[in-house]
């Protein structure tokens, strides 16, 4: 009974989601109520001190990420910027080539450290001038984002910042560029299958006369360029470089000036007020990120005053209420995420995973299945890894198999099943863009699909030839 609770949670959740309906409004009556057909004591304490406190959390440290990056994505579209990089993106590949020039913009971003959910406000603007003038339906943008900054650069490729490949140094003892061939020819599948899969469906669109959509029906467009002139590409790509530059230097310098631990300060010098402590270690990468994002907007008004401040109170009310709304659905199912895992049943789920013999089966069934629950990828890893790793472990040494690979195997599991119709992500996603799950939800699964397959293929690659 336990387990038909939570998979009904999880089953309600998905449904309220895919038709449209609010997840800030249905996370917590979904979780809620898994909680009160387990134990109605708990409803309150549940709300309160665990949904609440994870969800607010969750704003806490990234809401600052989700602010700055929906600006520095206006300011970049109020500039005429994307208007200049998707000119001399099609220039240079082509028009029939605008999903590959998407693919490898927001891949590069996330490859450098910049949030994925940065990149989905940063690059759009550029996806929808290069789709309207291509002629590709709109509907494509978000599958063609999630090949590019969703799948293989965000856990697969070696030395990735992205937070999904980092959680596994801590369990396993690795690091970054932990089993480099693996993960290589694992983002090498993503990247060809995605491509191909995306290149068919706009060819079926083409055959069926479909264009980018009714400007009547549309919602969430880039505002047209008012200006009279466009940048130089060069010009224009110069604030994306200053944010990947910026970050990787934030990034570094972070444990220089504050120190590779905790830091402290007293915030009143009256009274006793206790010490402000911060967990530099943990923190420091977001610090990173929003000093980056700064950088980036402060050289987009420096390049572009005259276009950007004629539109600029407008434009940003506007990147700022889709900011609020979309850190809102991503915290929702964080705190829903942290309920379920909470419940008995979630329990049967994660010990009946157990009993699959192979241990990289084994790890890679648990991690995405648990990443699925729960709606994220570092969730359901981190939760994962923290109930099993020491299985993970010995099983693996029992094999003779290296960390390394465990360490990719469970990366790149993360990254599998979490994109399903509750997923933050992809709420955020589809509210940036403009569209709902009936549009564009199909694209993004069959992308789900091609990223969980590429998990068993590599643990085939490795069996079949050793190579880490």
């Amino acid at each position: 009974m336990s387990l038909l609770i939570v998979l009904a949670a999880l089953g309600f959740l998905i449904l309220v989601a895919y038709r449209g309906y609010s997840v800030i409004l249905f996370a917590p009556i979904a979780a809620l109520g898994a909680v009160l057909l387990t134990d109605p004591s708990l409803v309150a304490p549940m709300f309160t001190g665990l949904f609440m406190d994870k969800m607010v959390g969750f704003l806490k440290l990234y809401f600052p990420v989700f602010l700055l990056g929906a600006v520095f994505g206006k300011l970049i579209e109020l500039s005429g910027f994307s208007r200049s990089i998707v000119g001399a993106a099609i220039r240079l590949f082509g028009p029939q080539r605008a999903m590959l020039s998407i693919v490898l913009v927001s891949g590069l971003l996330t490859y450098g450290g910049v949030s994925l959910f940065v990149v989905v406000f940063a690059v759009y603007p550029f996806a929808a001038e290069m789709f309207r003038q291509s002629n590709i339906p709109k509907r494509l943008i978000p599958a063609t984002l999630g090949v590019g900054g969703f799948s293989f650069t965000m856990d697969a490729l070696p030395g990735t910042p992205q937070i999904q490949n980092i959680i596994p140094t801590t369990f396993f003892g690795t690091d970054t560029w932990a089993a480099p061939v693996l993960g290589t020819l694992g983002s090498i599948f993503v990247l060809a299958v995605g491509m191909a899969y995306l290149e068919w469906r706009r060819r079926v669109a083409q055959r069926n006369g479909e264009g980018y959509g009714d400007p009547a029906t549309l919602v969430n467009e880039p505002t047209p360029f008012s200006g009279i002139h466009l940048a130089h590409a060069g010009i224009a790509v110069l604030p994306l470089v200053l944010v990947f530059v910026s970050n990787k230097l934030f990034t570094l310098g972070m444990p220089h000036w504050y120190g590779g631990g905790e830091h402290s300060f007293v915030p009143s010098i009256m009274g006793n007020a206790a010490p402000v402590v911060q967990d530099v270690a943990k923190i420091g990468a977001i610090w990173a990120v929003v000093g980056a994002l700064l950088v980036g907007i402060l050289s987009v008004l420096a390049l572009a005053w005259r276009p950007v401040v004629a539109q600029f109170a407008e434009g940003t009310r506007a990147a700022i209420s889709g900011a609020v709304l979309a850190a809102m659905n991503t915290a929702s199912e964080y705190g829903f995420g942290a309920v379920i895992a909470a419940l008995p049943g979630f329990m049967v789920v994660a010990n009946a995973l157990g009993s699959i013999k192979d241990p990289l089966l084994h790890e890679a069934v648990t991690v995405t299945g648990l990443a699925g629950v729960t709606g994220s990828a570092s969730g359901g890893m981190s939760i994962a890894l923290a109930a099993m790793s020491e299985t993970f472990i010995a099983n693996a040494q029992a094999a003779g198999i290296p960390m390394e690979v465990l360490h990719r195997v469970a990366s790149m599991a993360s990254g599998g099943m979490d994109s399903l119709p509750h997923n933050g992500a992809v709420i955020t996603l589809l509210m940036v863009t403009g569209l709902t799950h009936r549009q564009a939800y199909k694209d993004i699964f069959a992308v789900t699909v091609i990223k969980t397959l590429a998990v068993f293929v590599v643990i085939g690659i490795y069996y079949a030839t050793g190579w880490v």
